[in-house]
């Protein structure tokens, strides 16, 4: 069986958190925001560790460094979304804030290993 190094980062395990995570919470939105928030923040989401484990397959420095800066890229994306989300009151306070404490947790993560990679070159 292949080993699967993005399994081993950090940040790829909390992004995968964060997917089950925006998941329930979005669970609870409305029908009719199943092809508009709900869409945007479960695409956004899985693509932080799916970008993660792409770039850390295999790839050069350059390419993971890439893929790392696509997933930051979906995280303040997600960012975004859920203070949209709390602001026309689909997500509570509570809610909000603990997924943009996970995203913030999930950024340092992925902007510290990119910082690594890039040192690598």
């Amino acid at each position: 069986m292949q080993s699967k190094p993005h399994k081993n980062l950090l940040c790829w395990q909390k992004g995968m958190d964060l997917v089950v995570l925006l998941y329930r919470l979005t669970a609870s939105f409305p029908k009719e925001e199943r092809f508009g928030l709900t869409s945007q923040i479960r695409r956004a989401a899985v693509s932080v560790p799916a970008n993660i484990s792409e770039g850390a397959a295999d790839r050069s420095t350059g390419q993971f460094t890439n893929y790392l800066g696509i997933a930051i890229g979906s995280l303040n994306e997600l960012s975004t979304l859920v203070e949209i989300s709390h602001r026309v009151g689909l997500l509570s306070d509570a809610d909000q804030d603990t997924a943009q404490k996970q995203i913030d947790e999930c950024l340092a993560l992925t902007f510290g290993l990119k910082k690594s990679v890039q040192k690598q070159k």
